[in-house]
């Protein structure tokens, strides 16, 4: 049995970037890129965001602390040289690089008066499949512009679909969606909404000037014992109950004064009687909620996100009649420290404990689910607001809210302080977890597949089950499911984000793509570009699958000669080059060339994207048949990308025989990816570690030199690796 070349062999290389004319090239022009790259930045610059706020506003110098801009005007009260602050001006990717559904955050430009009331928002740059190549980008340039006028006080509802967006109250707000886009709008949300808190807190005095990333965490271990009625002693439940004379009264000084005639006929029946808890935390959910309703929720919610249990009698209810499960309410509305906090109801059946007496229709039962990542402190108190509105008139009638107000506070013992920087990317990985630490497994068990390559290749039967098996765990875990498919996006995010000088820890809302680049680096320096392309790449995968179907159907794939297919391979490192000139000069150019690949509609979006893409991917599907991985040998500009980096390796790690070559062919013609060159060379930047070579090597029934040296009765000797 042939031992392991990593072990008998120095496995180091030489001649590294003197090997080809091409390679000097691209080294040329990525330097000449990181020469140019400052000057070609895509940041805004004072002078562009001059040209977005013309006179009478004056945009003042960045902020050496935070990355805002100064918007001013002048002040005519007083004498047209003193200027005063309107407001500041940011991108949301420098403050909150909320990733999108291709890895990349999506960038805003978002301007705020110091009201913090939103003068202007814009889309700087986006790579959401949904508007990418779907459904274009001007339905979400309409959706963004619903933001001004709006607050960061209000809490903002996105509806499904036109439905005449609303400035419902100095509380509410409503949005319309975009059918089929809902998700990708959470995320625009999320951004603008987070970017903007950030400013609103340290350059406003929102909330206290509090960084929102430090905030507490509940105790999950912490479980006290309670009755309902301790839990109401305690606070822990709270109540409000108002009158029909309550709420009157509070009318009493506007025009809807005597609107309602129930209260004025029934002053002292309840209005509304309400109950909230904080369910979410051991102490009060185990102790309210009965077990099989605790389950539910835990099975529900994340680790970092928080439960409301809100519970009402009376006339009036938080639901009410046009409220829908799933959906945010309108008739409560969470705040902290004065700012809103979006709460989602989770259409969960409820059941209580026990029961308390309260007499409460369970038709009013609701829990609702506030995100980790919102940014709610359970260390500060919560304050609801409950808007009552009355409509005077009929044809164009006018809106008259009051607000009651009912508040939580939870004691110190039921969560535990901050000790440094929690950053909201911690709560992704937390949610992910699962799919990380399987992922990990199957990557540990790679590695020692390719440590122990002579073992596994032993029965080129078991080698066979377990090389497919491994595939369509790629294509189904990595790719369709865990949505880990690596892009030359993630290059070009990475190149875009150091040409500007940006930060690079948005890639940490991404684990799977965090840990994928991670292993495929380390991989590199050992392995080379084929660990990735051969093994973990899920459109490979599928092409493999493709392939493996065509042969079925008796189709034999063509072989170029040698001279065609080298030549075929250096087209991918041109595109390459293109679009890392394309992510230098132009985001818009990038966002089409990109498109070169079909990941995003075969493994992103399963297929489902307009025609043109659908045709352009199942065409690359069946050029695989007639020439095998046409794409990843051809086209393929992360191939590329990762055949450049795969230079650095260390090793030779494919064994060789002095005979190799010189007679014997057999591997050379066997090499479907024709990555070994008719002098026995392995071309590793062109192996995509399919180990059908290392399976020749070392079979008796199919390596000449062994087949010869068994005819002859001895045994054949064993050169080191790297003879070739």
């Amino acid at each position: 049995m042939v031992p392991f070349p990593l072990y008998n062999s120095p496995g180091l290389r030489t001649g590294f970037w003197g090997s080809s004319l091409l390679c000097r090239a691209l080294l040329f022009t990525l330097v000449w890129l990181l020469t140019t790259a400052c000057a070609l930045a895509g940041v805004m610059t004072r002078d562009e965001l001059a040209k977005r706020f013309p006179p009478p506003y004056i945009v003042g110098e960045k902020d050496a602390a935070m990355p805002v801009w100064p918007i001013f005007e002048p002040n005519f009260q007083q004498h047209a040289s003193s200027n005063q602050l309107v407001g500041y001006v940011f991108e949301s990717i420098d403050l909150a690089p909320v990733p999108g559904f291709s890895g990349v955050p999506i960038n805003l430009l978002i301007a705020i008066d110091q009201r913090g009331t939103y003068l202007d928002v814009n889309v700087l740059s986006q790579h959401e499949p949904v508007f990418v190549g779907g459904l274009g980008e001007v339905p979400m340039h309409a959706f963004v512009s619903q933001y001004k006028g709006l607050s960061l006080k209000q809490n903002i509802k996105i509806l499904v679909g036109p439905h005449g967006a609303r400035n419902i109250s100095p509380q509410a707000a409503e949005l319309d969606g975009i059918t089929r886009a809902t998700a990708s709008l959470r995320i625009i949300n999320q951004s603008i909404l987070s970017s903007a808190l950030k400013v609103a807190r340290k350059k406003l005095g929102f909330s206290e000037g509090r960084d929102p990333e430090l905030i507490a965490r509940i105790k999950p271990n912490v479980l006290e014992t309670h009755t309902i009625k301790e839990l109401m002693d305690a606070g822990l439940i709270q109540r409000i109950v108002l009158s029909n004379a309550e709420v009157e009264k509070k009318f009493s000084a506007t025009s809807a004064a005597g609107l309602d005639p129930d209260a004025i006929s029934h002053p002292q029946e309840p209005f509304i009687d309400l109950y909230a808890a904080y369910v979410s935390v051991p102490s009060i959910g185990r102790n309210l909620l009965s077990q099989a309703t605790w389950e539910k929720l835990q099975s529900r919610i994340d680790p970092e996100d928080h439960a409301i249990l809100v519970m009402s009698r009376g006339r009036y209810s938080v639901t009410g009649e046009s409220f829908m499960r799933g959906s945010a309410p309108d008739r409560i509305v969470l705040t902290q420290d004065q700012l809103p906090m979006e709460m989602r109801d989770l259409d969960l059946e409820i059941a209580l404990k026990d029961d308390p007496g309260w007499g409460l229709d369970k038709e009013t039962f609701t829990i609702f689910r506030v995100i980790g990542r919102s940014g709610l402190d359970p260390s500060r108190r919560l304050d609801f607001v409950l808007p009552i509105t009355r409509l005077k008139g009929m044809i164009f009638p006018e809106r008259i809210t009051q607000d009651f107000n009912l508040s939580l506070t939870l004691p110190e013992r039921l969560y535990s302080l901050p000790d440094g920087d929690n950053k909201t990317w911690t709560s992704i990985w937390h949610e992910r977890w699962i799919e990380v630490a399987v992922l990990l497994c199957a990557l540990a068990i790679l590695v020692l597949a390719l440590v122990f390559q002579t073992q596994l290749v032993a029965q080129p039967h078991r080698f066979t089950v377990f090389r497919n098996l491994y595939l369509l765990f790629t294509l189904c875990f990595i790719g369709w499911y865990a949505q880990g498919q690596l892009s030359v996006v993630n290059i070009t995010s990475v190149w875009q984000a150091l040409v500007a000088g940006r930060s690079l820890t948005f890639y940490l809302y991404d684990p799977m793509t965090v840990t994928l680049t991670l292993f495929t680096l380390i991989s590199l320096l050992f392995w080379g570009r084929g660990t990735f392309c051969g093994w973990l790449c899920p459109f490979g995968a599928l092409q493999e699958f493709a392939a493996t179907l065509g042969r079925w159907f008796n189709i034999r794939p063509i072989r170029f000669s040698t001279k065609v297919d080298s030549r075929l391979k250096l087209v991918k490192y041109l595109l390459l080059a293109g679009i890392l000139v394309s992510a230098t000069l132009s985001s818009n150019i990038t966002d089409l060339a990109v498109e070169l690949e079909p990941f995003k509609t075969a493994i992103t979006l399963n297929f489902v994207r307009s025609w043109p893409f659908v045709v352009y991917a199942l065409g690359l599907l069946i050029a695989n048949l007639f020439v095998y991985k046409f794409f990843c040998r051809v086209l393929c500009p992360l191939g590329a990308g990762l055949a450049l980096l795969g230079r650095v390796r260390i090793l030779n790690w494919i064994p060789r025989r002095s005979e190799c070559a010189a007679p014997c062919q057999t591997c050379n013609h066997r090499c479907a990816y024709q990555a070994i060159a008719p002098t026995g060379k392995i071309h590793y930047e062109e192996c995509f570690q399919c180990m059908d070579c290392v399976v020749i090597f070392a079979s008796e029934e199919k390596c000449a030199p062994l087949i010869m040296a068994k005819k002859r009765d001895r045994v054949f000797p064993i050169l080191p690796v790297g003879i070739k």
